[in-house]
């Protein structure tokens, strides 16, 4: 399977290549040297406050203003 992975050269140069999972080496797209799969850090935003996923928590906000409004329309009539 193909994936993208970032590669760091000893020159400190870094390359993001699209290779098979299992590709520990790859040569640097700017000086040609062997570099190094590096291991990228996984990026979410927590609520400060609830510690939710924020996209999360927006999309339980959004379908709970819907049901709320069908509800009220339901009662009204």
């Amino acid at each position: 399977m193909r994936v993208m992975f970032d590669f760091q050269c000893p020159e400190g140069h870094v390359t993001e290549l699209f290779i098979d999972s299992n590709t520990k080496e790859a040569d640097c797209a700017t000086c040609g040297q062997l570099s190094n799969k590096m291991i990228t850090p996984v990026r979410s935003k927590i609520d400060p406050i609830s510690g939710d996923n924020v996209g999360a928590t927006m999309k339980w906000m959004k379908m709970r203003e819907q049901k709320l409004k069908q509800e009220r329309k339901a009662n009204s009539e």
